[in-house]
């Protein structure tokens, strides 16, 4: 895969390397027991995990059944099951500090690794929560860690009501917590931009997709 991006020209570090969390995120708290943190450029040196991500890792293209045919998925996947090596090392610090600063709250560890590649503007993600498995009735948390471009992500009450923006790109951090996956819908929208490309990386607990 050969694939043009734009370096940051404020994320300069030699070696990727991952800032520390406590005292540094930002918690934003929502309606019906939603919250989302953020803090950006928690990855620092982060270009260096998106020139592997942008590799061989086995991305595939998937289709889905959209009224009477099938259409392509509009971005590409790769999933990493808990006994999976991650393609970069720096991914797998990321998860050992998440499950450090998150776990006396979450009660369990993130264990899988979901990732989309975002190629260009025309990929994007549907209003949707992840409410496969046990998030479907139960609060838990997803973390996402973005690579690359910034793109928008998008979130709003499920029903319906106004919506909150974060830009996300170049080893920022997002967690989606409490309720979130049930209450609330998120989004990463096309754009008629020029952008380059983007990996979201997102860690979640066992059971939940």
């Amino acid at each position: 895969m050969s694939l043009a991006h734009q370096p940051s020209m404020w994320d300069v570090a030699d070696e990727p390397a991952l800032s520390p969390l406590t005292g540094r995120v930002n918690r934003h708290l929502l309606s019906r027991g939603a919250w989302v943190d953020h803090l950006p450029g928690w990855v620092e040196g982060s270009d260096a995990v998106l020139g592997v991500l942008l590799g061989d890792i086995g991305w595939r293209a998937d289709r889905r059944q959209m009224y009477d045919r099938e259409v392509d998925v509009p971005r590409l996947l790769r999933w990493y099951g808990g006994g999976e090596t991650l393609p970069h090392p720096t991914l797998t610090d990321a998860r050992s500090d998440l499950n450090a600063h998150y776990g006396p709250e979450l009660g369990e560890p993130f264990v899988t690794a979901g990732m989309c590649l975002y190629r260009d503007g025309r990929d994007s993600v549907a209003w949707h929560g992840d409410r496969i498995g046990r998030s479907r009735s139960a609060d838990t948390m997803v973390a996402i860690v973005s690579f690359g471009s910034p793109r928008a992500l998008m979130l709003r009450p499920v029903g319906g009501g106004e919506s909150l923006r974060f830009t996300l790109g170049h080893g920022d951090l997002v967690v989606m917590g409490g309720s979130c996956q049930r209450t609330w819908e998120h989004c990463i929208p096309k754009t008629t931009k020029p952008v380059g490309p983007r990996v979201s990386v997102q860690y979640r607990p066992r059971g939940v997709a």
